[in-house]
Order: structure tokens, then C-alpha cells, then sequence
């Protein structure tokens, strides 16, 4: 029997759409802090909020785009998450920073896959976290994405990756019902990640959320 796969519901910007992500059966739940323009951004004093609340064993996951260790662990400190996932592909020196800070901080370091160079930064990366998370922003540029943006990358880049490295590795960017159960059957990634897919209007859809839900249970 394979290994189940773990679900995280990201963009989560109310103590109530926390609520109906864990009723659904997520694993983990995402809150956007302030980023260069995305999805779901959401307030600290929000985020805070909502990590007092989420019982265990559910993770909560800080999406900050702060670029030294010490920023990034004050950040964490502020909001409360049990886990940082770092949005932009910062020195990795920063990250060693930020384990000696907050050693019981699980460390998620977001990949933008943007071809099979991706590959090259899993030794930069893997001594210091524990996690990847792949997704389909665009860190460079004038106009920077760092997530929530609604695209799928190259699921083959994705395989290659999770096969590459020791670490469990989180599938983002366009996932939705309709696909999941396609990208997990050709990643065979640890968990899946998603913001928009499961949204109307901006917001969490308990149909949508539903229909996910359903969709990676039977991958």
C-alpha cells in the first residue's frame, strides 16, 4: 500500500476557513503573510489568531518572504506557526540562522520550478530544511511571484525532483480536483498544496474543498 499522501490548505485568512480545512481532513493549513503580489495575504495579528486555535497534530505553515535568518525568526516568533516556509531562494546560510534561533521550527524551502535547473538547487538547499515545497512562481524579475498563482510547472521536473532528493517534498502551483489525482500518480509527491484551486471568488469553497479532498484519496 502507498503512502498516503498529506494535503496542506494554503491561504488560510480566517479562523473559520481554518476550521473547514481541518473538518475537511487537511493536514496542515498555509497563512500568507505580507508578499510581493499573490493570493490570500493576511495580516500578522490574523495569523496569530488563527495559529492559537488549530489543535494538533495540524501544522501551521508561515509563508514569509523575509530574507535573513534572524527577520524570519522574529517573524515566525510574532505569528506563532510551527513551520516556516520560505517563499523566496535566499542563502542558505540564512536558513542555518534561523535553525540555531528556532531549532523546533520545521524549516519548508519553497522551490519555483522553472525548468529542470530546479534540480541544481536541492544540494544548496537540503542540509538546512526539512521539506521542499515545488511551486510555479517567478522569484526574478520586475514583477515577482512567489505563489498563489494559479499555474501548474512541468510535472516531469517534479518527479525528477522528488526522486532526486532525501527530503519530502510538498507539489504546488494549479492544482485542482480535476488534475490532482494526475499529478500525484506522476510526482508521487509527500503532500499536495493548494490555494486558489479550492477558492470562489477568493474564497475557501466547501464543495471545491470537498472535491479535492475526495480526488487525493483516491489517487
Amino acid at each position: 500500500m502507498s503512502a498516503r499522501t498529506r494535503i496542506k490548505i494554503c491561504c488560510i485568512s480566517s479562523l473559520a476557513e481554518a476550521e473547514m480545512a481541518i473538518a475537511a481532513g487537511a493536514d496542515a493549513l498555509g497563512m500568507v503573510a505580507a508578499t510581493p503580489p499573490g493570493s490570500g495575504m493576511v495580516d500578522d495579528a490574523t495569523i496569530r489568531a488563527i495559529t492559537a486555535e488549530v489543535p494538533p497534530p495540524i501544522a501551521t505553515f508561515l509563508l514569509s518572504s523575509r530574507l535573513t535568518g534572524l527577520e524570519i525568526a522574529e517573524h515566525v516568533r510574532h505569528c506563532g506557526a510551527s513551520t516556516i516556509q520560505i517563499v523566496d531562494h535566499i542563502d542558505p546560510a540564512e536558513i542555518a540562522v534561523l535553525a540555531v534561533s528556532l531549532p523546533a521550527i520545521r524549516r519548508v524551502q519553497v522551490i519555483h520550478v522553472d525548468g529542470p535547473a530546479a534540480l541544481d538547487l536541492i544540494p544548496r538547499y537540503e542540509p538546512y530544511v526539512h521539506a521542499f515545497l515545488l511551486d510555479s512562481g517567478k522569484p526574478g524579475g520586475t514583477m515577482r511571484e512567489l505563489g498563489g498563482t494559479g499555474r501548474t510547472h512541468d510535472w516531469d521536473v517534479s518527479r525528477a525532483f522528488v526522486r532526486a532528493t532525501r527530503r519530502p517534498v510538498f507539489l504546488a502551483g494549479g492544482l485542482t480536483p480535476a488534475n490532482v489525482g494526475e499529478a500525484i500518480a506522476k510526482v508521487a509527491p509527500f503532500g499536495v498544496d493548494l490555494c486558489t484551486g479550492v477558492r470562489t471568488d477568493g474564497h475557501l469553497d466547501p464543495e471545491k474543498l470537498a472535491a479535492f479532498m475526495a480526488a487525493v484519496r483516491a489517487a
